[in-house]
């Protein structure tokens, strides 16, 4: 009897015990895959406050995870899973959904095709999840999700490159008026009368109070004052009209700034002052996001309100920089073997990441405000030939090579289709409030 024990115990350890450790470690290695390809909402999980140090943003691999389940029958979309913000850049032999003839207005520094853009292959890719498919936009779809809404596009000229490209999308169903309050193009909003629906575009590049130092220095290279714990009012008075806040930001916090809180001077970037402590554009760059959440999280009507991060928009300057030679002048995509988020990149967009984490906690803390990413990031690093380059037309007419903003029609419209995605997501509890 104790011989058969021993055998079956010898038996255990030679054969069952070693393939029991073989599936406990399969098991670990996919769990450790997962978790970087996943979700980058749940490796910042870790973080105590919701904010990394300053200047100190952690490495994590990108890929904000989008999913959806059990889709709303008005909405029309199959119950499944999906990160529809992973994935690659496809061939699409077909049009674009308009051109540079179509009703809506293209800012001349965009019009690649107005301009003599001489290849068109930009116009015929588009993006596929590595999951699903990515649906087209429908212009029709989205006005009626939208119904009885206000937008509000927040940022620099890219929120409001996006914010063009909806008005040229929705063209196929509907032509709004123009009820801009003011004649400068940067703050436009448009109303769609049959869908009592709202465009706002509210122009604030640093997104926090800030100005000139010296008014009469270089507008690119002089010193900015900029007060990290004021929003600034342009916008900041005029978002709680807004149901959906799209709000970005990140070309503007490269140059020199005085940094200021509680109006007291407190550090500085790229500053020859003595006395003053030095700190990366990171810095500023991670309290502009934080003023600007905290300001949403305010708001006296919290209730119903969906706040969007559109993440750091990568530039494709090669063979130097925009004023020392540098160009644009790829006609195809990478694709994800080829290029990657890396290097002051990945850190504009961890650092946007990190700061957005802590303000969904607290409005899920609130149990009102919802928090999205409409993580444009990973797609549009791959695409260094959407840019207008050199056939855009800027004022007076400099001949400035353009590799930070999107050709319309462009790449651009992807973050729309994955704007209207991200709404159907919400289904019906979205759509009725």
């Amino acid at each position: 009897m104790k011989g058969g024990v021993a055998e079956l115990f010898d038996s255990f350890r030679k054969v069952v015990l070693p393939i029991a450790t073989l599936l406990l470690l399969l098991k670990i290695s996919y769990s450790s895959f997962d978790s970087t390809t996943d979700s980058l909402l749940q490796n910042l999980e870790s973080s105590q406050n919701g904010s990394l140090p300053l200047d100190q943003p952690e490495q994590v691999s990108p890929g904000i995870t989008s999913t959806s389940t059990n889709y709303s029958a008005k909405t029309g979309i199959r119950e499944q899973t999906c990160n529809i913000f992973v994935g690659k850049w496809v061939q699409y032999p077909k049009g674009p959904y308009y051109t540079n003839e179509t009703n809506c207005v293209i800012d001349d520094r965009q019009n690649c095709m107005k301009y003599g853009r001489p290849d068109s292959d930009f116009i015929h890719w588009r993006w596929k999840p590595n999951d699903c498919e990515l649906p087209l936009f429908d212009a029709n779809q989205f006005l009626q999700i939208v119904r009885g809404k206000t937008l509000a596009f927040v940022g620099d000229s890219l929120a409001r490159n996006q914010m063009q490209s909806l008005v040229c999308l929705l063209a196929n169903a509907s032509i709004p008026v123009d009820v801009s309050e003011t004649t400068d193009t940067r703050y436009r909003r448009w109303l769609y009368k049959d869908y009592n629906f709202t465009i706002m575009a509210l122009w604030s590049p640093q997104l926090i109070k800030s100005f000139d130092s010296d008014p009469t220095g270089d507008p690119y290279y002089s010193l900015m004052n900029l007060y990290l714990d004021k929003a600034d009012d342009v916008w900041a008075s005029q978002v709680d009209k807004a149901d959906i806040v799209i709000i970005s930001g990140g070309q503007w916090f490269f140059r020199p700034f005085l940094y200021y809180e509680n109006n007291q001077l407190i550090g500085c970037h790229k500053c020859n002052q003595k006395n003053v402590t030095k700190h990366t554009h990171y810095y500023g760059y991670r309290m502009a996001f934080r003023t600007a959440f905290k300001t949403l999280l305010s708001l006296k009507k919290l209730k119903g309100r969906l706040v969007m991060l559109r993440p750091f928009s990568p530039a494709h300057f090669e063979n130097g920089d925009w004023n020392n030679g540098g160009n644009c002048n790829r006609t195809r995509p990478f694709n994800n073997q080829e290029m990657k988020l890396d290097g002051y990149e990945l850190k504009m967009y961890m650092t946007q990441l990190e700061e957005f984490k802590a303000a969904e906690k607290e409005g899920r803390k609130r149990g009102s405000v919802k928090f999205k990413v409409l993580d444009t990031t990973e797609a549009m690093v791959m695409r260094p030939d959407g840019h207008p380059n050199h056939y855009g037309h800027w004022p007076h007419e400099k001949k400035l090579p353009d590799c930070v903003h999107w050709c319309m029609p462009g790449p651009v419209d992807t973050w729309n289709e994955l704007l209207l995605a991200t709404l159907k997501m919400e289904g019906d509890e979205f759509i009725q409030r």
